[in-house]
């Protein structure tokens, strides 16, 4: 009498994940084919049929039938020892690389490169490579950080983020802030247009023809944002720019700003404006943290779609695009939503200055306690 093939049952969520480990360009065809053998036992075939159909033997089919029964899907990631090539180099070396990718510098420069680190380190460039993604470091990327040193900072902060997740009824908040010298730049020859296979192109090289302020003030339900171009950035131009604001509104709403204090903000002639107007009521963020402000995100997509791969040929054609690009904005606006608490921005801080302490032990000097916190 033939052996009856003992069955193998898996669950919907199981057979889904086997399926995602075929499909997957990054699975090692080895774990592929065994995903397929275990996957065609699972639809009810015989080990004779499986090894027929995946070209493998039927004791190997029926090996991995039993594997699975006995120790569930995850045993097709099981490598046998001593399998595979051999590495030629030792765990010192590889340690003595990653501290040195972490904790030195190529004499002459200020990171390592594949090629450095290997001719330093006597290996090939593609063993660095592997051992950098292995180890996740990327030297050649680096992030700009900086902390507040506002000695009001939790005071403000909290004021902020408190407007954010919790906004004044009957009031309008809005984020203002000025992107000061955009510039009308032109490039000294027509760039390729985009085509399939090609990005489109522009030369490295550019005339100035002039530079524009633009006022904005993002109101933070809505999305909307109400924006003004300027030829400078002076306390006479952000008076203007909230008369421009005082017009805009209801005489009834109670107006909410946000914004930096830049010395223009809180110019003596600005001031006497704000106490004659009660209604503009303002929330100033803290120094040098500029990402508490809604608006400079909107910035960022004003550059990002308008202005940075543009060719202007005077002031006049840059302040149009931006009035384009405001009027697109406004007939469907997107507003951005604030998420982070005070709790969890105090926290990243506070693991940030650990970190730094850790870096830099004894510094008391100011660069060594700025950082960004990314919210």
């Amino acid at each position: 009498m033939p052996r009856k093939t003992c069955p193998v049952i898996l669950s919907e969520s199981e057979m889904a994940r086997l399926e995602q480990w075929i499909r997957s360009g990054s699975t090692p065809q080895q774990v592929a084919l065994r995903c397929r053998i275990i996957q065609a036992a699972a639809n009810g075939q015989q080990d004779k049929q499986i090894a027929s159909a995946l070209g493998v033997r039927k004791r190997t089919a029926a090996r991995w039938r039993y594997r699975v029964r006995q120790q569930g899907i995850g045993c097709v990631w099981e490598i046998a020892p001593g399998r595979g090539r051999k590495t030629r180099i030792s765990a010192t070396k590889v340690a003595e690389m990653v501290k040195a990718t972490l904790h030195a510098h190529r004499p002459g420069a200020t990171h390592w490169s594949t090629r450095t680190l290997a001719q330093a380190h006597a290996v090939s460039k593609n063993t660095v490579h592997r051992l950098w993604q292995e180890q996740n470091l990327k030297p050649h990327l680096r992030r700009s950080f900086k902390l507040s040193r506002d000695p009001k900072f939790l005071e403000k902060l909290t004021d902020v983020v408190g407007i954010y997740l919790t906004p004044p009824q009957n009031a309008v908040v809005l984020c203002v802030d000025e992107k000061s010298q955009i510039q009308a730049l032109d490039r000294t020859q027509p760039g390729l247009p985009l085509k399939p296979g090609r990005c489109g192109t522009f030369t490295h090289d550019y005339k100035r023809h002039g530079t524009t302020t633009l006022f904005a003030a993002l109101q933070m339900v809505e999305g909307r944002v109400i924006g003004e171009c300027y030829s400078r950035h002076r306390h006479q131009e952000f008076l203007r720019f909230l008369r421009r604001l005082d017009a805009e509104f209801p005489e009834a709403t109670a107006l909410h700003l946000i914004l930096d204090n830049y010395g223009t903000h809180g110019h003596e002639r600005v001031r006497r404006w704000l106490a004659k107007h009660p209604r503009f009521v303002l929330h100033f963020i803290p120094t040098s943290s500029s990402w508490l402000n809604l608006v400079e995100r909107w910035f960022e997509e004003l550059s990002e779609k308008a202005v940075r791969r543009g060719a202007f040929h005077s002031v006049a054609e840059l302040e149009q695009a931006i009035a384009d690009f405001l009027a697109a904005w406004n007939t469907n606006p997107k507003p951005f939503v604030w998420t982070a608490s005070v709790e969890k921005i105090l926290e990243k801080i506070a693991k940030c200055k650990r970190r730094l302490e850790e870096l830099n032990p004894g510094c008391t000097e100011p660069k060594c306690r700025k950082i960004k916190p990314s919210i």
